[in-house]
């Protein structure tokens, strides 16, 4: 509701009366009422919208653009009209952009010096040749444009990585061979225990002296694990042989042990101990 009305129910009008609107159609609606006519004080900025239906990367870009859309032999070029066309783009880009039209004024004043030697009588050379034609050099560098141009456009439909595809990348856990908790000093220890504990229960007191060897009995380790995938710890032991035996089989074992010719695996906490061989024999 507007203020007219407002004022007008205030004053204690029946019905405020409708503006005739003859052939007129609104053009605009402002907070749902018809407006028929634009405002007298609004402004729109004169580049508040530009369209720019082409966009051209250099004057080469845009003289080639002028040449292949006319359809004009590359070889023969009519420069009057080119040259027409091409200033007729320079007088729009300047007046917005006037660092822009700098390498294109440059190119004007080419196309134009060209345009001047085409209207003088050739002269001949010292030898008695023809001068080349003014437009030779604009030609050469053309071709060379449009072939660099049309390599860049043949690279660019080639599938490129983070546009065109993404690199899948996936996990997938693979276990070959099974892994065994490393075992703890604390569990050898502790089976170490049991044993000496069931090698007192056996022992015999003879009083002897003996010197054991510790590599005998690397070897005699080795031996009772060939053959064999897996060995109980307590099954390398011999509880009768007394404790001296018993140490220096263990020493043994430990020995083997760090030169990685045997392996001391455990398939979870508390579980029994077992050994075998880290190689495999011919």
């Amino acid at each position: 509701m507007s203020s007219a009305d407002t004022d007008s129910l205030l004053a204690g009008d029946a019905q405020a009366p409708l503006p005739e609107v003859v052939d007129h159609v609104a053009v605009a609606r402002l907070y749902g009422e018809p407006l028929f006519a634009l405002p007298t004080d609004l402004y729109i900025p004169p580049d508040a919208l530009e369209i720019f239906l082409e966009a051209f990367e250099g004057p080469l870009d845009l003289l080639l653009y002028l040449i292949r859309k006319q359809n004009f032999n590359i070889l023969d070029i009519p420069m009057a009209a080119v040259t027409r066309q091409y200033l007729s783009y320079v007088d729009e880009i300047r007046s917005r952009n006037l660092e822009l039209a700098a390498e294109y004024l440059l190119m004007a004043a080419m196309l134009i010096e060209i345009k001047s030697r085409m209207l003088l009588p050739p002269k001949k050379t010292a030898d008695g040749e023809e001068a080349e034609d003014p437009r030779a050099e604009l030609v050469r560098r053309l071709l060379e444009y449009e072939q660099m141009k049309l390599a860049a456009a043949r690279l660019a439909e080639v599938p490129q990585f983070g546009r065109d595809f993404l690199k899948a990348q996936i996990y997938v856990e693979q276990s070959l061979q099974p892994r065994f908790p490393d075992v703890a000093l604390a569990d050898i220890q502790q089976a170490w225990a049991d044993i000496l504990k069931r090698a007192r229960l056996v022992q015999h007191h003879k009083i002897r002296r003996e010197e054991l060897s510790v590599r005998e009995h690397m070897s005699m380790v080795l031996k009772r694990l060939q053959g064999r995938r897996f060995a109980p710890f307590e099954e390398l032991f011999d509880p009768s042989k007394g404790a001296p035996v018993l140490v220096v089989t263990l020493i043994a074992l430990l020995e083997l042990a760090k030169e990685n010719l045997v392996e001391i695996t455990q398939a979870e906490a508390f579980a029994p101990i077992y050994v075998r061989l880290a190689f495999t024999p011919n």
